[in-house]
């Protein structure tokens, strides 16, 4: 009997695994705002999360800058998103969270474009990444990660996502594959993002943790003004800029 049930299992998950995934989802903006006259960045917007935030930025009338390492795998996002939404102002623009010198060419081109930004989504990021350094010589995931994306005013989980985050591990692609039916799409990852990025009335909550489109629990040491104080101060050190 034990052995008849232990087969049927994979069938049985298999039946099951768009209920449990649609359980595991919870969390999506419901927000109708419309976003026309809205200028909004998304960093790594060529792939993953960062693409379907893009697109609904783009869907609901955004002139929308795709920030991307990789220029061509940009273009042909925008050309894709363009396509679907019918709006052209869908913009690639070169940006290496990796290298400051990057990051203070597109803040200073974007600044020569744009009077305002209304949207910011620091989305790109890296995970399990070969020990390596970026090109000021931090660790790679704390040079992307922290460094190369600053502080927020939200801090979001976006939950389990079946992305490209852990392309640089196979036992976490395999990982990936295996359990694919019961982890959030892209799409399903972008709604927490989303919703801090366009629901009103959400200022008196600034600097707090969301995920599922709710505030979320952290830890003490993460509510620390000490530490946090610390962080920053440290930060600002590294990168050379004043503090304040």
């Amino acid at each position: 009997m034990i052995g008849v049930l232990l087969l049927l299992l994979p069938f049985f998950l298999y039946i099951a695994a768009p209920q449990i995934r649609k359980m595991l989802s919870s969390g999506v903006c419901t927000s109708t705002v419309q976003l026309s006259g809205k200028v909004a960045v998304v960093t790594g917007a060529n792939t993953g999360i960062g693409k379907e935030t893009a697109k609904e930025l783009a869907q609901r009338g955004a002139r929308v800058y795709l920030a991307c390492r990789d220029i061509q795998k940009g273009e042909l996002v925008a050309k894709e998103i363009q396509t679907l939404t019918g709006n052209q102002q869908v913009l690639v623009r070169e940006l290496d969270l990796a290298n400051t010198k990057s990051i203070r060419a597109f803040a200073n081109n974007f600044l020569a474009e744009e009077k305002h930004l209304h949207i910011l989504i620091n989305n790109a990021g890296v995970m399990m990444c070969p020990y390596s350094k970026t090109a000021d010589g931090f660790e790679m995931h704390m040079g992307v990660n922290h460094l190369g994306s600053g502080v927020t005013t939200y801090s979001v989980h976006p939950g389990t996502v079946n992305s490209d985050l852990v392309r640089h591990s196979i036992f976490m692609k395999w990982m990936w594959w295996l359990f694919s039916f019961f982890i959030k799409t892209p799409k399903q990852g972008a709604q927490t993002s989303l919703y801090c990025a366009i629901t009103e009335g959400l200022e008196s909550l600034s600097g707090h943790h969301f995920s599922d489109c709710s505030v979320a629990w952290i830890s003490a040491q993460a509510r620390n003004a000490t530490i946090a104080r610390r962080l920053w101060d440290v930060s600002c050190d590294l990168l050379g800029i004043p503090m304040n």
